[in-house]
């Protein structure tokens, strides 16, 4: 298996275990936005570190990117406090089953039209009978 693949599947993996520690987190301290903000100050530091010696320069060229690629900082907040605050009352099976399912369609809809500059990849009828699959598959999982 590609070691990309990998390092996804394990990303994968730690999205379900990063909304348990988050949500408990949030709940121990009585506050899930002050969970949320010290998780990004853990993930921020981590991110430096990792991109001090990887390179630093792409940190010069920040000014000239495009505004709306910062857009992504956004997501991932909303994400974060979204999963830290409503997991705890629906459950975390059932918090990351909707995430899952949202992230088919976007992903579906991003790689369709190429959006933001991915690769464009047209929805097929195979395309879209196997984003239906593992929709189900992941709504079964919930029911059983």
């Amino acid at each position: 298996m590609n070691s990309s693949y990998v390092v996804m599947l394990l990303a994968g993996i730690g999205v379900p275990v990063l909304a348990t520690l988050n949500a408990a987190l949030g709940r121990t301290i009585g506050s899930p936005a002050a969970a949320g903000s010290v998780l990004f100050i853990v993930a921020f530091c981590v991110a430096l570190v990792v991109a001090l010696f990887t390179g630093p320069e792409g940190y010069g060229k920040l000014a000239s990117a495009p505004k709306h690629l910062f857009l992504a900082g956004f997501l991932i907040a909303f994400y974060l406090l979204s999963i830290t605050w409503i997991a705890p009352k629906i459950g975390i099976g059932n918090a990351v089953f909707l995430v899952l399912i949202g992230q088919l369609i976007s992903a579906a809809a991003i790689d369709h039209f190429g959006l933001f500059g991915a690769n464009q990849t047209p929805i097929s009828l195979t395309r879209a009978a196997g984003i239906a699959i593992m929709a189900v598959g992941v709504f079964v999982t919930q029911k059983v």
